[in-house]
């Protein structure tokens, strides 16, 4: 489903995306989940652009918000900004593990104490692995989901977070 939606976003080369994707989670995401507004001047100062409407739409599911595309040489990447301040950060192609390892790296080199609670495969989307954090900083805290699909040469992958 998500390599369909992200098919709305030009092409660029087949790389795995995981260090741009955590790059764009922890900068784009986390100071910002339950402040749309902070994020969406955050994008519009860093110049990411949003999305055609068509994607939009898809990517919220019907719920208002904004997307952008954050897209690098690598890979596409998609930024998704709900009005109700949940945040995610989107590729269509990443390496779980790739995705797994980059996440906990990124955590730890911006000084963020994070902790794995939830490990399981998808209840809904059984080619999809779910790893759920809680992660904090200075005060704040987050509840982190990485998704994945289980597939050694990678696929579709979304970090999602909400304030805790």
């Amino acid at each position: 489903m998500l390599a369909g939606l992200l098919a709305a976003i030009p092409s660029l080369t087949r790389a795995d995306v995981a260090p741009q994707l955590i790059g764009l989670f922890i900068q784009g995401c986390m100071p910002f989940a339950g402040n749309p507004a902070a994020l969406r001047d955050w994008a519009a100062r860093a110049g990411v652009p949003a999305v055609p409407e068509q994607a939009r739409a898809a990517f919220l599911h019907g719920a208002p918000g904004q997307v952008f595309d954050g897209s690098t040489a690598d890979g596409k990447l998609v930024l998704v900004s709900s009005d109700d301040g949940i945040c995610s950060v989107a590729t269509d192609l990443a390496v779980q593990k790739a995705a797994v390892d980059a996440l906990e790296a990124g955590f730890r080199q911006a000084g963020v104490a994070f902790r794995l609670a939830i490990e399981r495969d998808d209840r809904q989307v059984p080619d999809i692995h779910d790893r759920e954090y809680l992660a904090a900083k200075d005060g704040r805290g987050w509840r982190i989901l990485l998704a994945t699909v289980k597939d050694e040469k990678g696929g579709e992958a979304m970090l999602t977070a909400a304030p805790e």
